[in-house]
């Protein structure tokens, strides 16, 4: 187990909140700190769908949506500057030492963390409309 009790090999999701939280048009720009709560608390309550047994969700937040706060199981880290770079440094840390999945829909973040190993996935993975 390494510091933080995670075993070995859990496969690690990494979600793109601001943009998995933009791919639906409910009004989420006026108030993204409370949507990415929103989100942070589905991903608590059905995890992420189509992966069994135990993951480590990390809901990357930006902007606005700072100051969201970290529930059992998921862990939010606000990006100290852009998001994207948050998440391609998370997956370069973890590069070839466990499973990663990207949960966004762009394009340049997706070619970036698939270069490092990571799989990627759309919004719609966690976030069905």
């Amino acid at each position: 187990m390494d510091a933080e009790g995670r075993q070995d090999g859990t496969p690690l999701v990494v979600v793109d909140a601001a943009n998995v939280v933009g791919s639906v048009p409910d009004g989420w720009w006026r108030d993204r700190h409370g949507a990415a709560e929103r989100l942070r608390d589905r991903l608590a309550a059905d995890g992420v769908p189509g992966r069994s047994g135990p993951v480590e969700v990390v809901l990357v937040v930006e902007g606005a949506a700072r100051g969201v706060e970290s529930v059992p199981g998921v862990r939010v880290e606000a990006a100290p500057g852009s998001g994207d770079d948050h998440m391609v440094a998370l997956v370069a840390r973890t590069a070839g030492e466990r499973p990663v999945l990207v949960v966004t829909a762009d394009r340049e973040l997706r070619r970036r963390v698939t270069a490092l190993g990571a799989e990627v996935a759309g919004p719609r993975t966690v976030r069905p409309v």
